[in-house]
């Protein structure tokens, strides 16, 4: 398996390289490090698409993204494609 430029470029942007941001996810329970390793990889998705990706269930996701958010690791905004969901992000 070898990588491509474009694949070390996308690793050096992510908020996962980023020392701080990793030091702080550390301390957080393994959901929460679970989705955030599914947000790493993905666009924004709503929380039923993180249950889904990472086979967590909703509750686990919700108390996840929760702690997440409290850390200031991850963001939402309103999905574009349905504005009654919110989606998530993490924060470079």
């Amino acid at each position: 398996m070898s990588t491509t430029t474009e694949d070390r470029s996308r690793q050096a942007e992510s908020p996962l390289a980023d020392p701080e941001f990793r030091e702080t996810l550390r301390e957080l329970p393994p959901s929460a490090k679970l989705v955030a390793k599914v947000l790493e990889d993905a666009k924004p998705l709503s929380q039923g698409q993180l249950a889904e990706e990472s086979l967590l269930p909703d509750r686990t996701v919700r108390y996840a993204l929760n702690r997440l958010e409290e850390e200031s690791l991850v963001e939402s905004r309103y999905s574009f494609h349905d504005a009654r969901k919110q989606v998530y992000f993490l924060v470079a």
